[in-house]
């Protein structure tokens, strides 16, 4: 049994497409003398018969080497020249081989010289189809290289144009983050308010390591992404003080699960937003958790005004954060995840629930 290394290997050794032709080359013309000398000896001939199926298959390997020399030359022509041409070429190898592998038959056995024109013709068309068996080979394998390798181009191509939108979605980050913070933290140098605005900038600093660090084409557990949530929150906190207040409700099996990193950020920014900075007594941000059926479903809310009246209850959120949220799951899931906003009932404290499911998959999984 053919290990995994060993398959890399050998997958290594046939990449290059030249030694690749001519392991087919020997291989093939191996056989072609095998079966020659096989053929010869059931219709009668004597064992020195190998000679001339030694001789045959020397001439084929060499003529049809060269013939590659050619087919190689015409094969970046228009397609109707390039027919022309190789039909050119295959008749040119016909003739070169059907005549010296006639004479190497005829010094061996003299007797077996045709008397007539007719028996020429049936050595070339002998000549013919060996060539034309050889020609079709090297074509099909040729072309069906080309479009696996057109294939792989298109693959990497696709996956390079994922990665540069995941980081183009993954680096986009909210100007008004960062200018209300500086604000905040000039605000508090102008208050004489110094170790705060330290420690503002401090948080600032690790959570813009955080974020342009990371890797956007990884995957990290819920729990580093709470942790990561944990360094934004601490910088907002210090904005509102005691009008923050935050629940995180997240189950233990929840916490392993595989997300987008920095997928929360923007949600819980919209909630700052729209919930917390425009009330004098601030409000809640929730964030929970669970897996149900092999489904990770996240929700953030918050108690704030909620959602407007021309909405009904509910929106599609096309919001410049939320849409990046959109867009960033539907890249890496597919039709695998959804996206829902919802006004939350009165009774249950109002605001806006964010609610995201995804495959659940653990780092064991992946």
């Amino acid at each position: 049994m053919v290990s995994p290394t060993q398959m890399t290997s050998l997958k290594r050794f046939f990449a290059s497409p030249a030694r690749l032709f001519w392991v087919l080359q020997c291989a093939g013309w191996l056989g072609y003398f095998s079966l020659h000398y096989l053929a010869g000896v059931g219709h009668g001939k004597s064992w020195d018969y190998i000679w001339v199926s030694a001789a045959a298959t020397a001439i084929g390997f060499g003529v049809t080497s060269l013939l590659r020399l050619g087919y190689r030359g015409i094969w970046e022509l228009p397609t109707g020249q390039m027919i022309a041409a190789a039909c050119l070429l295959l008749m040119l190898a016909t003739a070169v081989y059907s005549t010296t592998y006639a004479e190497a038959v005829f010094r061996w056995c003299f007797e077996c010289r045709p008397d007539s024109l007719l028996g020429y013709i049936g050595y070339f068309g002998s000549a013919l189809y060996v060539m034309l068996s050889w020609s079709g080979l090297y074509f099909g394998i040729k072309f069906s290289r080309e479009v696996a390798h057109e294939r792989e181009n298109t693959l990497r191509a696709n996956a390079t144009a994922h990665e540069a939108q995941l980081k183009m979605l993954r680096y986009q980050l909210n100007p008004h983050f960062l200018f209300n913070t500086l604000n905040a933290i000039s605000t508090l140098v102008l208050d004489n308010q110094n170790a705060t605005a330290n420690r503002m900038v401090t948080g600032l600093s690790a959570f813009l390591r955080h974020s342009l660090d990371s890797d956007p084409m990884q995957r990290v557990s819920l729990e580093e992404e709470l942790e990561a949530l944990t360094r934004y929150l601490g910088i907002e906190q210090v904005r509102f003080g005691e009008r923050l207040r935050v629940v995180v409700d997240v189950s233990a099996s929840a916490r392993r699960a595989l997300v987008p990193s920095l997928i929360l950020q923007p949600l819980i920014e919209n909630c700052i937003k729209y919930a917390i900075s425009r009330r004098i007594e601030g409000g809640t941000i929730a964030v929970r958790a669970d897996v149900v059926d092999e489904a990770l479903r996240i929700r953030v809310e918050d108690d704030g005004p909620g959602l407007p009246a021309d909405c009904n209850g509910h929106s599609n959120g096309n919001g410049v954060g939320l849409a990046n949220t959109r867009e960033r799951l539907k890249v890496l899931y597919g039709a695998r995840q959804r996206v829902e906003v919802r006004s939350r009932p009165a009774e249950a404290g109002g605001g806006v629930e964010v609610a995201l499911e995804l495959p659940y998959e653990t780092r064991s999984d992946a």
